[in-house]
Order: structure tokens, then sequence, then C-alpha cells
């Protein structure tokens, strides 16, 4: 009985690694990707990865690789492109041919944009926090 425990327990350390070792791993999948832009279809929540199978298709920049079972795994620099393509899209408003002339023009800005956008967001979001801590100490 004591050897079934020892090995039972073993068995979940090994599972623990693994799905930690899945978590840092070099690739992600497309779901994960789409979890990591925060891609959800709006009618029923669920993920939206037809949205990365689309902007697959228009922008060349992105090319994942393609393992058995024809599963489509990003690495880092296909995520970051991706990231840029959503920001562009979603939160600049530009159309599919502006997103394109930007990440094909070879002096292109978008790495400060993007960055300076994201600052400000976190400036903001911090600035909130403040304030909403403030009142909640006046209230108090």
């Amino acid at each position: 009985m004591l050897f079934f425990l020892k090995r039972q327990k073993n068995l979940k350390n090994l599972l623990t690694k693994m799905s930690n070792s899945k978590k840092n791993s070099i690739y992600k999948t497309i779901g994960e990707v789409a979890k990591i832009l925060k891609l959800f279809n709006k009618r029923n929540g669920s993920l939206s990865t037809h949205t990365l199978r689309f902007w697959e298709k228009e922008f060349k920049q992105i090319r994942p690789k393609i393992f058995s079972g024809n599963r489509r795994y990003y690495d880092e620099n296909s995520i970051i492109i991706l990231k840029k393509i959503k920001y562009l899209l979603k939160d600049k408003g530009m159309t599919l041919n502006g997103v394109k002339k930007v990440l094909n023009s070879e002096n292109s800005d978008i790495d400060e944009l993007y960055n300076t956008s994201i600052n400000q967001k976190n400036i903001i979001k911090s600035k909130l926090k403040k304030i909403k801590k403030l009142i909640t100490d006046i209230k108090n």
C-alpha cells in the first residue's frame, strides 16, 4: 500500500512539472494565443481562434509552425506581431490595408507607438487605483 501511495505522489509531481514546463514553452497553441490577446466571441464568450486564422491569411508576417495534426503553434515573435496587429486594428481603428502598410514599411514607428500606448494605459490604471484608494480612505 505504501509503495502505491509513493508511486502516486511521484506521478502527481511529474504531471505538475510537465504542466509548468508547458506554460513556459517556446511555442503556444492557437487557443493560448487567443487567451493572451483576449480574443473572445462577444455572443457566447468562447475563444475567437478564427480571428487568428484570418489574420494569418491576411498578414504574411505571421507564420505559425504547423506540426502533426495540422495544429498551429506560434512562437514569441509571431505573438508580438499579433499583439501589434490587434492594437492597430482594434485600438487604433485602422483598416487591414493600413495595418499592412505599417507592418511592411521599413522605418515604421509602430514599436514606439505601441510601447507608448501600453505605458499610457499602465499610467492611467495606476492613477485610477490611487484615486480609488483615496476615495475609500475618505469614506473611512
